[in-house]
């Protein structure tokens, strides 16, 4: 069976990581995008993270361009935005696609393991997947729920 610690990702950084260093971690994947107007969640998912990273949660952010180009051009404007605007000390990864033939493996096996309300393809930024510590997913959560929403859910994961 599949889980998070079958795939890998680059980092913010350009560092090749295998997911596997998050297992037995409670895991929120989130694809975000610094010029959203959803973006302000930046500060509610580091707030989730530093309240409840010492329980075993981590959040882990892929950046994607796919929804209405929202993204910077490249990492380093990302991860300064980031860490500037919103104090993001989670990990970041690289840009990535989320649907389509070009999608992150991470993200084709998540939309298939658990669907949204409008189907399988993502539909905006900021759409949320909860993974509990064997690195199954557990629950999907649309763009227009909160961070602070979540913490419930991640509290009876955790």
């Amino acid at each position: 069976m599949t889980t998070l610690s079958d795939f890998e990702a680059r980092t913010i950084t350009g560092q090749e990581q295998p997911l596997a260093a998050y297992a037995g971690k409670v895991v929120l994947v989130v694809n975000t995008a610094s010029k959203c107007g959803l973006t302000p969640q930046f500060a509610g998912l580091e707030q989730l993270y530093d309240d409840l990273k010492d329980q075993g949660l981590i959040v882990l952010g892929f950046p994607c361009d796919q929804f209405a180009h929202q993204e910077f051009d490249s990492d380093a404007e990302t991860a300064e935005f980031c860490q500037l605007n919103y104090g993001v000390t989670f990990p970041m990864f690289t840009k990535i696609d989320v649907n389509g033939e070009h999608a992150h493996p991470l993200y084709s096996w998540l939309r298939t393991e658990a669907d949204g309300a409008t189907g399988e393809d993502i539909q905006w930024n900021f759409t949320k997947f909860l993974l509990n510590r064997a690195g199954d997913p557990v629950a999907r959560y649309e763009p227009t729920v909160v961070p602070a929403d979540l913490e419930a859910d991640i509290r009876a994961v955790l």
